[in-house]
């Protein structure tokens, strides 16, 4: 059963049965508002402007970014965080990009991963609809575990979206929702420790 969670709001990612996830996949989906276009003789038609959104995940530990996974660099260098590619528009239902995290491999140095959205095409967020981040259990059919819509439309252009941290022996799952300003994920590092 998934949570729909608030800004702020802390889910442990265990299993119903109580043992620990193994892998999950964080997934990012959004729209783009459709707006009236004036025509050449006065009329008028409606189209939806493609929005290029790029997910990526800052790898953080002892203070400092270890590595990064975006459209740029599709796996981490530890093997165990994989981005399945970049959407250029937002079109269609559903996840609009994806990045699978195997927990189990993560390196030991990393404590906390933090996803970021950034608008690589510059475009602020007052522009995108229906913007949500989602935590499924990869192993099980891609059962959604936890659901935060990134409501809050505005004037910046990037948003640290959630982190998953190390506690214990497992690993939790944060909604964060903290507006920033940027157009690749490397601007957005000094946003990303500050939440951790």
């Amino acid at each position: 059963m998934s949570i729909n969670l608030s800004k702020g709001h802390t889910v442990n990612l265990a299993k119903q049965d109580g043992g620990q996830l193994s892998r999950v996949r964080m997934g990012l989906g959004w729209d783009t508002k459709i707006v009236t276009k004036k025509g050449l003789f006065g009329g008028s038609k409606q189209v939806q402007k493609d929005i290029d959104l790029d997910a990526s995940a800052l790898l953080i530990g002892g203070g400092r970014v270890l590595d990064t996974v975006y459209f740029g660099n599709l796996r981490s260098q530890d093997g165990s965080i994989q981005h399945t590619g970049d959407n250029l528009t937002g079109a269609g239902d559903g996840d609009d990009e994806s990045i699978v995290v195997d927990l189990t491999a993560v390196s030991g140095s990393v404590e906390h991963i933090v996803f970021v959205v950034n608008s690589f095409s510059g475009e602020n967020f007052s522009e995108v609809d229906n913007a949500f981040v989602r935590v499924v259990d990869s192993n099980a059919n891609d059962t959604e575990l936890a659901r935060f819509q990134l409501s809050g439309s505005g004037t910046h252009t990037a948003l640290v979206m959630a982190k998953v941290s190390r506690q214990g022996g497992g690993w939790t799952f944060t909604a964060v929702g903290h507006p920033g300003n940027g157009r690749i994920a490397r601007e957005l590092e000094p946003l990303a420790l500050q939440v951790v």
